[in-house]
């Protein structure tokens, strides 16, 4: 049996901890253990709800295969327990890998767990931990990422998605892929797309015709999505379009159509088994050279990088 530990100071966010918690208890050969910071029984968390049945920390003794420290109020707070942080420093040392769900990355850094090594928390708190812990290499795009045997995530929900990727690392896709069915998630989602997608972003614009034209521009990617076009579908003039856009979005227009085809050109990498010429013409793109500039744009990387780092083997 693996032995799998969470813990984190109090309050926990809970989806932080009962995520993680569920992923793991879908897999057979896992023991998950709730640790209480505090050495009570009890685990209390962000929304007054106590998680029981929680072991002390002076309990876990041995070789730990996973640690993950889960973030939350407790962890944001500035204030760290110097011996909940040796105990941390303790049971990494002890462990095979050691991950933190969100903000848990500021008790791994506090703990010198991070010095030197690459790490992403919530998107919100990207700068404070740069700045907190200069140190430490931190990365405001991605889900989750892994430096040597570290693994940090992003917010809350990430933290299911790094779960996944560690059950995926011991017993393959296959198993990953079941354990997602049976928590009815959409799909697994690869570390390296962004956490703050550029879909929510657009979809907080206060401007209602702006919106309507978004989905307008998901339906029509092969499309003609030239600033006159789009301006015309606006009823405005090219200029007061782009004026609108840039303001809206903080995208002139042509970022924005860039934006939109490579995130559904993402989507369908990652849940597709079709080659990058049928993407780039399903999503507008007009030839695969095209598509991977735009990516470059966009993401850093070309859409053959993309592929090679994040796309699931069939």
């Amino acid at each position: 049996m693996r032995n799998v530990v969470i813990s984190g100071p109090p309050p926990v966010q809970i989806l932080d901890v009962v995520g993680p918690l569920e992923v793991f208890s879908n897999v057979g050969n896992y023991r998950v253990s709730v640790v209480a910071a505090d050495g009570s029984g009890e685990l209390e968390t962000n929304r007054g709800v106590k998680i029981g049945g929680a072991v002390s920390r002076e309990d876990v003794s041995g070789a730990i295969d996973t640690l993950i420290i889960a973030g939350g109020p407790g962890a944001e707070s500035g204030q760290y327990a110097t011996g909940y942080l040796d105990w941390i420093a303790d049971a990494a040392s002890r462990s095979r890998r050691v991950a933190s769900i969100c903000t848990g990355a500021f008790m791994l850094a506090a703990a010198g767990l991070l010095e030197g090594k690459r790490a992403v928390t919530h998107w919100r708190f990207c700068d404070r931990l740069a700045k907190e812990f200069p140190g430490v290499n931190v990365e405001s795009d991605p889900i989750f990422l892994r430096d040597g045997k570290t693994y940090t995530s992003a917010g809350i929900t990430a933290g299911i998605d790094l779960a996944l990727a560690l059950v995926e690392e011991d017993h393959g896709h296959e198993t990953a892929l079941a354990v997602a069915r049976q928590l009815v998630m959409f799909l697994v989602r690869p570390g390296g797309q962004a956490q703050y997608s550029h879909m929510l972003s657009r979809q907080a614009t206060t401007f209602e015709p702006l919106r309507e034209l978004q989905v307008y521009m998901l339906e029509n990617l092969r499309g003609d999505l030239s600033v006159d076009a789009l301006a015309e579908k606006m009823g405005m003039s090219p200029r007061h379009f782009s004026r609108v856009c840039l303001r809206e979005t903080k995208m002139n227009p042509g970022r924005l159509v860039d934006q939109v085809r490579v995130e559904a050109a993402q989507q369908m990498i990652d849940s597709s088994s079709k080659g990058l010429k049928e993407i780039a013409d399903a999503c507008g793109f007009g030839s695969a050279d095209s598509m991977r500039r735009s990516f470059q744009r966009v993401l850093g990387i070309t859409a053959s990088e993309y592929v090679a780092r994040f796309k699931r083997p069939a």
